[in-house]
């Protein structure tokens, strides 16, 4: 078994916190993935894992091998893009991280790259805000798309592409359906007003929920809500099939703008304003890989087409077509 095998697996390790399912994402049997990491602490002389009946965690000198590892394995990442790409035709993986309330827009960013560059080879994950920063920093995460505002306190350095403004509605059922999908209010509604009402809202450790409690707060008011999800997916069905509320950001109500039995009412007072941007590691030799996801999240096409299914959501506006994007990336683009 080679070396970088062998690291590949301690780095399956590191994510899944189980031998089993680490095993299973490299496509081999536990006892294998188990004789792997085993074979690496003997090389390096030192214990890799705190083992008890299941996996503990790294011990601290497993934390320094497996930092060693990413980094070791990102440099053969880039030196098998070297060999194989060219700049204007990039082969290699991509790792894209995206938090929840966006992961709408990462989808159709990462389809509509692939489709641009069919020799990318990409992996979109859906990640809590902490898992994406150091995801950046252990080089586990190659882009992702998430709070930029967050970056603030954080030394690392982290290159930053502003996408767009994260802008929140209250998503109700419509008191009568209807005719053309889902209806946006012209008149917004309050966040005081909002409180009184039964509500399903994301789980307390989701930075989405404190940028929404922390509305509620500077509006004067106290919000509990009656059911809390981890699930983006939850707060839509949970207000189609239910008798509550919810408050989304425009990312999402856009890909509910099928159900003509609901309705997105603009919240007011405050005005929440959220920039969402794409993040990566700082970098003076970006893979080709990375080079050409960063050059098309810079893109003025692409930035049209995700301007137009986030944001302010106007009544009666489509949005702009994947195939009109793909349209304005050929000549447009040159």
């Amino acid at each position: 078994m080679s070396l970088f095998t062998s690291l590949h697996y301690l780095v399956a390790l590191h994510q899944h916190k189980h031998f089993g399912r680490a095993a299973e994402a490299c496509h081999i049997t536990q006892p294998a993935l188990s004789n792997a990491i085993r074979a690496l602490e003997e090389e390096f002389g030192t214990a890799i894992v705190k083992r008890g009946r299941s996996f503990q965690s790294f011990t601290p000198e497993g934390e320094r091998i497996f930092a060693t590892a990413q980094r070791v394995l990102h440099e053969q990442e880039l030196l098998q893009q070297d060999l194989k790409s060219a700049a204007e035709q990039p082969v290699g993986a991509l790792t894209l991280g995206a938090v929840p309330s966006v992961m709408p827009i990462a989808a159709r960013f990462a389809g509509l790259l692939q489709g641009r560059h069919p020799g990318l080879s990409l992996v979109l994950r859906s990640m809590s805000s902490p898992d994406i920063e150091a995801g950046l920093e252990n080089l586990s995460v190659d882009m992702a798309l998430g709070y930029t505002d967050r970056l603030k306190t954080r030394a690392a350095k982290i290159t930053t592409i502003e996408q767009y403004t994260e802008r929140y509605f209250l998503l109700r059922r419509a008191t009568k359906p209807a005719k053309a999908g889902l209806r946006i209010v012209d008149r917004p509604v309050s966040w005081e007003a909002v409180s009184r009402l039964p509500l399903c809202l994301l789980t307390p450790e989701m930075h989405n929920r404190a940028i929404v409690d922390a509305a509620f707060k500077q509006a004067g008011a106290k919000v509990k809500p009656v059911i809390e999800t981890n699930s983006i997916l939850t707060l839509g069905l949970s207000v189609l099939v239910g008798e509550v509320s919810s408050i989304l950001p425009g990312a999402l109500v856009g890909v509910l703008r099928g159900y003509s039995e609901l309705e997105a009412v603009p919240l007011t007072g405050p005005e929440v304003l959220t920039p969402i941007g794409f993040m990566c590691a700082g970098t003076d030799r970006p893979s080709h890989t990375l080079r050409a996801a960063l050059d098309m999240a810079s893109d003025p096409a692409w930035q049209q087409h995700v301007t137009s299914h986030t944001g302010l959501l106007q009544a009666g506006l489509p949005g702009r077509s994947v195939a009109t994007f793909k349209t304005c990336m050929g000549p447009c683009a040159e």
